[in-house]
């Protein structure tokens, strides 16, 4: 298996056939609409609720600013050392431990972590660490830039910077390439300190396209911030209804889950086939892979904006802003499928990446005898706990994506559109999330 090989080879590897995946789904959501329908009457999620603060000796730790200080400057120090080892170590990604750096622990760990703790890279941005490190020096406040952020931009930056990530590691002719993968970490850097500078801390906060990702996810942590700021735990859901959304929300949510349901599209032997057949015929396989990440990208920003419009008894105008007010109750569903599709990568092949810090600059070493240790494939020889796994965040994502949209739509839509006005939302996800049953488990 290769560095950028995700998950498992298929369905001939579960245990699960991909048919009970799919009753066990079908149940599992009628029950919840069931739920919501009859039971849930009224509009619950408060994200300013107080929620339960957390003991004041974590507090203190947690939001200490010299704990601060120093993630984020072991933040910064080891983005340089990743750059340090793209740039002078071996050119070979089988070699080279950049590529899992950047695919494994940046693209999916910070994730998974997010999902536990917040959004951590917020703290640990070696970008936001140089910035500040600049502004000390320049005795300017990292909020203020030269130009303020313009607010029509929204997220549309962040969404184009994923694009250009989920394209290096989809479409590109190398994904694998040191040298390229390094290329965008230094590009990644460059043009996000560039806008904090130009821009101040808004521009992490609407532009950076990890920030935008680990804060998306971050939602849907049980901690959250209360009053005045301090520590608090609550309901992940409640933290998730104060999602800000906006310009480019619907285009952020889309990349992450048109670009992920393409990732396991791309394992099936028709599309291999597609490909290599338009190379035989002089088109570039570059181009065809990029017209597919484009086109689920597409579908899935496309989908959502008319079902999420598909309502009645509000005027035009105020059904045209739906799709960005409810673009937040992707996130669990984004959530469920990330960890389903890349848990067995983020556990195998971290491993992998770790081992190759061994002899990061192929000079002979063996440093911490890394290079004598060996990948335990946990998950790959339990297919059965893996499958359920699967299953179960898949659906699970499901079932909070439609909590709380619904939560929304009691908010939003007038009373005698409250429930038939989010029919065809309901009916977009059950969609997404039975074609993500399918692409995990068939392809």
């Amino acid at each position: 298996m290769t560095l950028l090989a995700h998950g498992l080879g298929g369905a001939a590897d579960l245990p699960i056939p991909l048919t009970y995946a799919l009753i066990g789904a079908a149940w599992a959501l009628t029950f919840s609409f069931a739920v919501i329908a009859f039971a849930w009457r009224e509009p619950r999620l408060d994200p300013d609720s107080p929620g339960v603060a957390l003991p004041a000796a974590v507090r203190s730790v947690v939001d200490a600013p010299g704990v601060r200080a120093g993630i984020s400057g072991l933040g910064v120090a080891v983005f340089l050392f990743v750059l340090a080892i793209g740039a002078f170590g071996s050119s070979d990604p089988a070699r080279n431990p950049v590529p899992g750096v950047v695919y494994v622990y940046v693209w999916v760990g910070v994730a998974v972590v997010s999902l536990v703790a917040g959004p951590v890279w917020k703290t640990m941005s070696p970008a936001r660490g140089v910035h500040r490190v600049y502004c000390a020096v320049r005795r300017r406040s990292p909020a203020t830039g030269l130009l303020r952020y313009p607010a029509a931009w929204g997220r549309w930056p962040a969404a184009w910077g994923l694009f250009t990530f989920v394209w290096l590691e989809l479409a590109s002719p190398a994904p694998g390439s040191v040298t390229a993968v390094t290329l965008w970490l230094t590009g990644y850097l460059v043009v996000t300190v560039a806008g904090l500078i130009v821009y101040g801390t808004d521009w992490a906060e609407h532009a950076d396209p990890l920030e935008v990702y680990s804060s998306l996810l971050g939602r849907l942590s049980a901690l959250g911030r209360g009053a005045g700021g301090a520590l608090v735990v609550r309901s992940p859901l409640a933290n998730l209804a104060g999602t800000p959304v906006g310009a480019g929300a619907v285009a952020v949510a889309a990349t992450l889950l048109g670009s992920t349901a393409f990732d396991s599209f791309s394992l099936f032997p028709r599309w291999r086939g597609l490909v290599a057949d338009a190379a035989g015929a002089g088109v570039s396989p570059t181009l065809v892979r990029t017209l597919g990440l484009l086109l689920f990208i597409t579908v899935v920003g496309v989908a959502f904006r008319l079902a999420a419009a598909a309502t009645g008894g509000l005027p035009r105008a105020e059904r045209a802003l739906l799709p960005t007010r409810l673009s937040y109750t992707l996130t669990p569903i984004i959530a469920g499928y990330v960890l389903a599709h890349y848990l067995t990568f983020l556990v195998e092949k971290g491993q992998a990446t770790v081992i190759l810090f061994a002899d990061p600059f192929g000079a002979g070493w063996n440093l911490f005898g890394l290079a004598d240790r060996e990948v335990a494939y946990l998950l790959s020889a339990n297919p059965a706990v893996l499958g359920t796994i699967k299953v179960l965040a898949v659906v699970s994502g499901h079932i909070l994506g439609v909590a709380a949209a619904h939560d929304r739509c009691l908010r939003l839509l007038p009373p005698a559109h409250r429930l038939t006005g989010q029919l065809a939302l309901m009916l977009l996800m059950v969609g997404f999330t039975f074609t993500g049953l399918y692409l995990l488990f068939d392809a």
